[in-house]
C-alpha cells in the first residue's frame, strides 16, 4: 500500500476533538488518500474509527504500535 497521504498525531487527545480534527483533515484530502491516525487506547480507539466509519470512510487497519493505535483510513469517494 505505500506511505499514508498524511499522517495525525492525536495520542493525548481526548473526545470528540479527536474524531473532530480526524474528520476536519479527511475532509481537506482527496478522495481515495489514505490517513493514518495514532489514537489513545479507550475511548479513542473504540469511537474514532465508528465515527470514521459512519461518515462514509473505511478502515483499512488498526494496529497496537507500542501502546498507542496506528488507524488507516480511506477517504471516501466524491458521490
Amino acid at each position: 500500500m505505500g506511505q499514508p497521504d498524511a499522517e495525525l498525531d492525536l495520542r493525548g487527545v481526548i473526545c470528540p476533538y479527536n474524531f473532530v480534527k480526524t474528520k476536519l483533515k479527511l475532509e481537506a484530502m482527496e478522495g481515495g488518500q489514505v490517513l493514518a491516525v495514532l489514537l489513545d487506547q479507550g475511548d479513542p480507539i473504540q469511537n474514532v474509527p465508528r465515527s470514521v466509519s459512519n461518515e462514509g470512510h473505511c478502515i483499512l487497519s488498526q494496529d497496537l504500535v507500542e501502546g498507542s493505535y496506528l488507524v488507516l483510513i480511506r477517504r471516501r469517494e466524491e458521490e
